[in-house]
């Protein structure tokens, strides 16, 4: 397997990484350092259609889009499994690779938890621990995974005690815009080339490999206090980005890129991340002057005209991004604990409240459903997770008072 860049440099194949989920930031993102890093990566999905066009197309392009020119790789010689139905497979793969990885969505990670388990309980004891690194937009999302791995319907009790001789789990960051991609134009179906921003930041906790190597891959930054770069990244790059969706949406544009260049949204953008700003300099110790240049290059990021991204697209999912642990409710909950104000995260929630019964989202849908046949404290209690105990639950049952009004 080789990589071709624009110099047509090639890697030496020398590990193995298994990777769930064959999508964009599968292929875009992560598979690329991996290969660059000389592994060969084994992609695992249960997209027959993705993976059949992995089996049969012997190449992909990742092309890097920026306002300076583009820089395209050519990612060759991989391999793909349906892991739903070559199961066995992929338990062999995980038994004698050197790091799994996913980025298959926090929702999915319970399905793909059981074949890992068994993976990695395949693995001698004396292997190099497998490294186990989850690549989602959620905080503390290989935990979960691990959790799940380690539930004794997937993990024996009496295997849990030396399970970490087998592997070690490590929490990451990642941050890198990958708009919506072009299809094929003659079948309409998407294409395995992928384009994506330049811009990337893939951070990883590096204490679970305090007493062995850390996995050598290209473009991981390895950080002991990872806590403080995944909030940040998530109130401010995913904050901002879906902030703007939502309130584009509202307001009938239909790019991201449109939307900024509305004056009314582009200033609901900046009201949420000073928000969020206030919250993540006073908690995790960023400068001011440090958090406001990242606010500065996220708007950009986001406004990119060159990977222009369908609203629709970014706002997909509503109900987890409403969620308490997300992008509006979870710094605007803190902030009110702390007296502070989060009324343009409210706002912001108040659009996502509003995007319902959109096409091809079936979140969108299910919100609906559940704004019109709940008192406005059940929706709250419902999508949010809060109770009436937190000090932020009265002014988000107001927002839901609000659309359910209007609707």
């Amino acid at each position: 397997m080789a990589i071709k860049d624009v110099e047509e440099k090639k890697v030496v194949i020398d590990k193995k990484a298994v990777h769930f989920g064959a999508g964009n930031i599968g292929r875009g993102f992560v598979a690329e350092f991996l290969h660059k890093s000389g592994y060969e990566v084994v992609f695992c999905d249960v997209m027959e259609s993705v993976i059949e066009n992995l089996q049969r197309q012997k190449s992909y392009k990742v092309i890097q889009v920026g306002a300076e020119g583009n820089t395209t790789s050519t990612i060759e010689d991989y391999r793909a499994i349906n892991s739903r139905t070559n199961e066995a497979d992929v338990i062999k793969e995980i038994s004698t690779a050197d790091v799994v990885t996913c980025s298959v969505g926090p929702n999915i990670l319970k399905f793909i938890a059981p074949v890992i388990a068994k993976g990695i309980d395949a693995r001698p004891n004396e292997n190099t621990p497998i490294a186990v690194i989850a690549c989602e937009n959620a905080i503390g999302a290989t935990d979960i995974l691990a959790d799940y791995i380690k539930n004794e319907e997937n993990t024996p009790g009496h295997r849990l005690e030396d399970h970490h001789e087998r592997a070690r789990f490590a929490n990451s960051a990642i941050d890198r815009i990958v708009p919506e991609q072009p299809v094929d134009e003659k079948t309409g179906k998407p294409l395995l080339d992928v384009r994506l921003e330049k811009f990337y930041e893939w951070i990883v906790d590096s204490k679970p490999f305090e007493d062995h190597q850390r996995p050598q891959i290209k473009g991981i930054h390895w950080e002991p206090n990872l806590f403080r770069f995944i909030e940040r990244k998530l109130f401010t790059v995913n904050t901002g980005h879906a902030a703007a969706a939502y309130h584009g949406y509202f307001h009938k544009k239909t790019t991201v890129y449109d939307a900024l260049q509305d004056p009314k949204v582009l200033n609901e953008v900046r009201r949420a991340l000073s928000e969020t700003s206030t919250l993540i300099v006073g908690k995790h110790g960023f400068t001011t002057e440090e958090q406001n240049a990242y606010v500065e290059d996220i708007i950009v990021r986001i406004g990119n005209p060159h990977l222009e991204d369908n609203v629709e697209r970014v706002g997909r999912a509503p109900l987890r991004k409403l969620s308490r642990k997300e992008r509006f409710i979870c710094p605007a909950a803190e902030l009110a604990e702390e007296g502070k104000d989060f009324q343009a995260l409210l706002d912001a929630a108040e659009m996502a409240f509003r995007f319902q019964n959109v096409d091809g989202d079936e979140e969108s849908v299910e919100l609906a459903k559940i704004m019109a046949g709940n008192s406005p404290e059940e929706v709250v209690e419902k999508v949010c997770g809060l109770t009436s105990k937190d000090k932020v639950f009265p002014h988000v049952v107001e927002v839901v008072k609000k659309v359910q009004a209007d609707a």
